[in-house]
């Protein structure tokens, strides 16, 4: 069942390759221009169906997102890139239905703008609330920001980031939590050893092709520099959020984060079984790992079944569901007697 699935998946990529590879050879190489008749109305319609309908259509089956939402949203995307596969002399008949996809896309933007902007208005009430909560940050901010905001992904987006340059810059001066429900992930690891030195790396780096590109492109350099920047925050940010959001246990269930790149909320009742000290192996792509980066290889303390899969929270505030939580600490035993008295 799972290789016919991939198979199918592989089939509408292969095909939706093929439509729009077909496609601009029609119009962009000789033989593909010596096809096309004296008046090619009929093949240039055809061929913004295939790029306005059947390529969003495949597209979608392949990231299996098929609903009316997305459909539309690609079939305007699907109008504005046909305005750069085919030449205007063949388009011009058709150039008005073209300017709907930058209509649609135009309202999207106009949007999302607004929503952002409900974000800000919102802004203080959702300080305070964070304030009031006795949950990490990285865990109360998110939940403040649904109760005053709806979570559309341009939100999780700013959130993500706004996370990152809170634990960047504004969180040096506080304390790390501890206590007997705190469990640490990063001490016994190299993982902070590592990030400091992808910083050193990335600072070399970010001179010498600053330099390097400098009187070559400007622009470049310039583009080069801010993405370094961002790295470097990103690694800072990362530290302090590893350092100040140590897997907490409470008594509805568990808040466990590795840096800025995933954390998730597990109630207890979700907790199908604890196994203990799991043998080395392939785990099923399921399987989220909470285990912080070592100079060799190392293995979870304990995996978590759960009775259904649980949404995690990613990188860039994206979401995804697992059914399996790989978790490696700092104090094995402390942690699975506190898992040995919460779970059922």
């Amino acid at each position: 069942m799972i290789l016919k699935r991939t198979l199918n998946r592989n089939a509408q990529l292969i095909l939706l390759l093929l439509v729009l590879g077909a496609n601009y050879s029609l119009y962009h190489t000789t033989l593909g221009i010596q096809i096309l008749p004296e008046q090619p109305n009929i093949i240039v319609a055809a061929s913004m169906v295939d790029v306005a309908l059947i390529s969003p259509i495949l597209f979608l089956a392949w990231k299996r997102k098929m609903n009316w939402k997305n459909l539309i949203i690609g079939i305007a995307g699907g109008l504005i890139l046909v305005r750069f596969l085919i030449p205007m002399e063949y388009l011009a008949p058709f150039e008005a239905v073209t300017w709907a996809g930058f209509a649609v896309e135009g309202g999207l933007l106009l949007l999302e703008v607004m929503v952002i902007v409900s974000l800000f208005k919102y802004m203080p009430n959702i300080v305070r609330a964070v304030k009031r909560s006795s949950l990490p940050v990285i865990f109360s901010f998110s939940k403040a920001v649904d109760q005053e905001v709806k979570p559309y992904p341009i939100i999780r987006i700013i959130c993500s980031e706004m996370l990152m340059f809170y634990y960047a810059f504004a969180s040096w001066k506080k304390k790390p939590q501890h206590g007997q429900n705190v469990f640490t992930l990063h001490q016994k690891s190299s993982l902070i050893a590592m990030q400091v030195m992808l910083i050193h790396a990335t600072v070399i780096e970010m001179a010498g092709l600053h330099w390097l590109f400098h009187e070559k492109s400007v622009i470049l350099s310039i583009i080069l520099l801010v993405l370094n920047v961002y790295t470097v925050i990103f690694f800072l940010g990362d530290i302090q959020a590893v350092r100040h959001n140590p897997l907490l246990v409470t008594e509805e269930g568990m808040y466990i984060s590795l840096g800025l790149m995933k954390r998730m909320e597990i109630k207890w009742d979700d907790v199908e079984e604890v196994i203990e000290a799991p043998l080395v192996g392939k785990r099923p792509k399921d399987t989220i790992e909470f285990i912080a980066h070592d100079f060799e290889e190392v293995k979870p303390d304990v995996i978590l079944k759960l009775k259904k899969p649980v949404d995690a929270t990613l990188i860039m505030g994206l979401k995804k569901k697992y059914s399996q939580i790989a978790i490696r600490v700092d104090e094995p035993n402390r942690f699975i007697s506190a898992l040995k008295e919460n779970v059922k």
